[in-house]
């Protein structure tokens, strides 16, 4: 392989070592089950802070794939380093991680790309983006053999949502899971918080992927990967699937005991 994106926030997120980063998900999967299983899914929502704060929470979704036969995940991240007019899919052969190195699915890669202007194959957004790599080992641990597209969203406008949408929904299918990587509201206190990260909810829970891009756009809720989702839900709507379901909410001050300033975090599965 000519161009693999080597580990940028291992020992920082999460561990480097390969032995303690397979116990600690193997942990936080054994301590977020769920009672009820998914048929038919179509994608997770998935936070993307350091294990210690969302992992568990994280878990409770990565649970849900566990045994399920995919072979492509497509992993949609907001850009936190860098802007960039666009939606860039990773123009690479690989992305490593200390569980090892996952290739990219070149034919749904080029066909996301393929006949869009506003998405393109690039290193742009990937060379220092946590929010994606962290979903790797998640995804190294619950699935066996599969490829991923690694998808970074410089811009989360509506042009670039709808369009996002539009190409997911022509490469889905039933082997293919998409993963929006996204936190919720940052530091407010844990009842501010509460009440912005309850929106977003309510909204996945409703299927209301519409009202939830308006809330997003008005403020009245915050999710740094906000397009990434609505992107998500939309297209899995393009392809009939309409059910969505949060599986856990949590926030920092649930770990660190610090409620005065707190990030939120949730997990859902969107299904058929």
């Amino acid at each position: 392989m000519k161009k693999v994106r080597p580990p940028h926030v291992a020992g920082y997120f999460y561990p480097a070592d390969p032995v303690t980063l397979h116990n600690e998900i193997q942990r936080m999967l054994d301590e977020a089950k769920t009672e009820k299983s998914f048929n038919k899914i179509i994608g997770i929502v998935s936070p993307h802070a350091g294990y210690m704060y969302s992992g568990k929470t994280a878990a409770y979704a990565y649970n849900a794939l566990k045994g399920k036969n995919y072979k492509t995940a497509i992993v949609i991240s907001p850009s936190h380093s860098e802007y960039f007019p666009g939606i860039s899919v990773y123009d690479g052969d690989a992305y490593e991680t200390p569980l090892g190195v996952v290739e990219i699915d070149e034919e749904k890669a080029n066909k996301l790309v393929e006949g869009s202007k506003l998405i393109f194959r690039g290193i742009q957004g990937h060379r220092r983006e946590h929010a994606l790599e962290v979903q790797i080992p998640f995804l190294q641990s619950v699935l066996e053999d599969f490829k991923i597209v690694p998808v970074v969203m410089g811009d989360q406008s509506s042009v670039f949502v709808n369009e996002l949408a539009r190409k997911l929904a022509e490469v889905m299918d039933e082997e293919t899971i998409i993963i929006a990587s996204s936190d919720l509201s940052h530091f407010y206190n844990a009842n501010q918080a509460d009440q912005l990260d309850s929106i977003v909810e309510k909204r996945i829970n409703d299927f209301d992927y519409e009202q939830l891009q308006k809330d997003l756009d008005s403020h009245r809720c915050e999710a740094c990967g906000g397009g990434p989702i609505v992107a998500m839900m939309k297209a899995a709507a393009l392809k009939n699937y309409n059910k969505a379901k949060v599986l856990k909410r949590t926030d920092s001050g649930d770990v660190t005991g610090d409620k005065s300033e707190v990030v939120g975090y949730l997990s859902a599965v969107v299904y058929e």
